[in-house]
Parts: C-alpha cells; structure tokens; sequence
C-alpha cells in the first residue's frame, strides 16, 4: 500500500509506519509525495519515536519511484491530504484501489511545541483508526468495488469521528 500526499513529511509518514506495525505483517506500506520537500518533518519523527516504531528508512520521496520499473507492485493508495487545506492530492495512474483519507496537516498547526505535537497526534490517531478499519477487513474475500466503497466509507466515517 502506498500512502501519498504533496510534501511527504509528515501525514504519509505516519500512514507508512502504521501498517507495518500493526498489519503483522499482512501489509507493506511506503509513502511518497507528488512535491516531496526531501526530509521527514522533526515532528512526526519524534512522536513516532515516542509511540515505540522503528523509523529507520523512513524518508521524504517521489510517487515517481513508484512508477519506475522493479517498483513494488501497489494493490492499494490512500491520498491522506486534508481538503479543507484546499490541498491538491495526486492522482495515482494504474489498476491499484485508491481511497481519500484526508487528514488535516500537522505541519500546518502553529504555536508551543504541546500544540503542535497534540496535531501530529491526531493526525496518528486519525490515521491508526482507519488503518485498524482497513486491516479488519476481509480484503482476499471482498469484491473489488465493494472493497472500493468500505475503503472510501472508512475516510469518511473515521474522519467524521476524529472530529467530533
């Protein structure tokens, strides 16, 4: 699975190292991002840190290294840009099932440093919940467009919720 977003430092960070914590090894997640700015944001390196995940590779890239020959196979992409940023996501080309769930942006949020870790950490907790959704579902017995909807259903309602 691959999550994208523009800069690549932060929101599809975190969807990066979720999966790969808590999929048990079901899933394989990277990240990438149509305007990568080249380093992980400070931020999300440290409130990972602090959650107990491994952030070694973890690094700000292209979408376009998934679109090279020998990139890995991608059956799923989430584009976690926050529409309310009017923020524009890329569009991934190519038979994966793809899924918005936009998240607002941490790097946005101005103030203390308790302010902007509280955003970083809810932009985890946003994401943690829909991943949990995701890898609760039975995806080898699901139809492709039925999978579709659950996938879109799951940005809504969980991003409804982390609102409230």
């Amino acid at each position: 699975m691959l999550f994208l977003c523009m800069g690549n430092v932060a929101r599809s960070i975190l969807g990066e190292a979720i999966p790969n914590r808590i999929g048990a090894g079901r899933f394989v997640a990277y990240s990438a991002g149509s305007r990568p700015k080249g380093e992980v944001n400070p931020y999300a390196l440290t409130l990972l840190q602090r959650l107990g995940f491994a952030t070694e590779g973890l690094r700000s890239k292209s979408w376009n290294e998934f679109a090279q020959p020998g990139a890995p196979a991608l059956d799923f992409v989430f584009t976690v840009c926050d529409n309310a940023a009017n923020e524009i996501c890329p569009v991934w080309p190519g038979q994966p099932i793809t899924a918005r769930w936009g998240v607002p942006d941490p790097t946005a949020v101005e103030g203390s440093h308790a302010k902007i870790m509280r955003a970083f950490r809810d932009a985890h907790e946003t994401l943690k919940r829909r991943i949990e959704l995701f890898i609760n579902l039975p995806v080898r017995t699901l139809e492709r467009i039925s999978l579709q909807n659950r996938l879109r259903e799951i940005g809504i309602s969980a991003g409804e919720k982390s609102q409230a």
